[in-house]
């Protein structure tokens, strides 16, 4: 997310937006995924808005959760712990069935609850939850199916929420589908504060060159505005969406990520032209 390069000692990568997830606990990861025109996705047959889901992610607890342990100092072997805990996992579903609620009305969880301990209490956990919310749709994939059916039928989700680390590799698998990271918006958000940021981080291996996409920025910006939740912050959101859209439904305006040829200042100025 930042300099791949700068590492602690141990290997890791020093990541800083990880702390501040779990230092201002922000347990809910949104990532929205949206596709503009049918050129943007390696997939045959969907067009623009055919593609629409938002991936809910737990971004506090999970296999995450480990990455601060030392170790057992063997050369043999080493071991992460999986933390599902009952108040991070109701709070997460309670927030994927909300974001639902004025979506399409239906929540799919993704776990591993034929293999792991953990997913099984993560998946009673959401059943609980469910019958909180009896007019949203419900269902349930192994995580390893769920990668299969984004790539199948990307059409059929509209809320998935999910695992941490599971989240974090399929929000990148489904950025994919519409274009790749420079199009892909993200939101990591608690119940007393927000930090917003693009999904692709600093990219310092384009850094300056002037063709990084400026399409996830602009649209994360439409996610604070509408988690500032006043009238004209929500205006604002769909002033910048809808400008996003009338932008990138001709193929031509597209940074070279996606095939085209403007610049970054170029996509970012076509885009505020047209708020």
């Amino acid at each position: 997310m930042g300099l791949p390069n700068v590492r602690w000692p141990d290997g890791r990568e020093l990541t800083p937006q990880l702390d501040l997830r779990e230092k201002l606990d922000l347990y809910c990861g949104l990532r929205p995924t949206r596709l503009y025109h049918a050129n943007d996705t390696p997939l045959k047959q969907f067009e623009a808005g055919q593609i629409d889901f938002v991936i809910v992610r737990e971004n506090t607890e999970g296999l995450f959760s480990a990455r601060q342990s030392k170790g057992n100092g063997s050369a043999a072997e080493a071991c992460d712990t999986l933390r599902i805990t009952r108040r991070g996992a109701e709070r997460l579903f309670r927030s994927a069935f909300q974001i639902a609620r004025g979506r399409r009305r239906k929540v799919t969880l993704v776990d591993k609850a034929n293999v792991l301990p953990s997913m099984v209490f993560f998946r009673r956990v959401f059943d609980g939850i469910a019958g909180e919310f009896p007019d949203v749709e419900t269902e349930r994939i192994y995580v390893d199916a769920a990668a299969l059916y984004l790539l199948r039928y990307p059409d059929r989700f509209d809320v998935l929420v999910t695992e941490n680390m599971f989240g974090d590799i399929l929000s990148d698998l489904s950025a994919s589908l519409v274009g790749g990271m420079g199009m892909a918006p993200a939101a990591d958000i608690g119940d007393q504060h927000a930090v917003f940021q693009a999904a692709h981080g600093s990219a310092p291996d384009i850094a300056g060159k002037g063709i990084a996409n400026p399409v996830a920025a602009i649209l994360t910006v439409a996610l604070m505005l509408d988690w500032l939740n006043t009238l004209e912050a929500r205006k604002g959101a769909a002033m910048i969406r809808g400008a996003v859209e009338t932008v990138l439904a001709d193929p031509a305006n597209r940074t070279p990520d996606v095939g085209g040829r403007l610049t970054t200042r170029q996509m970012g100025d076509l885009i505020v032209s047209h708020i």
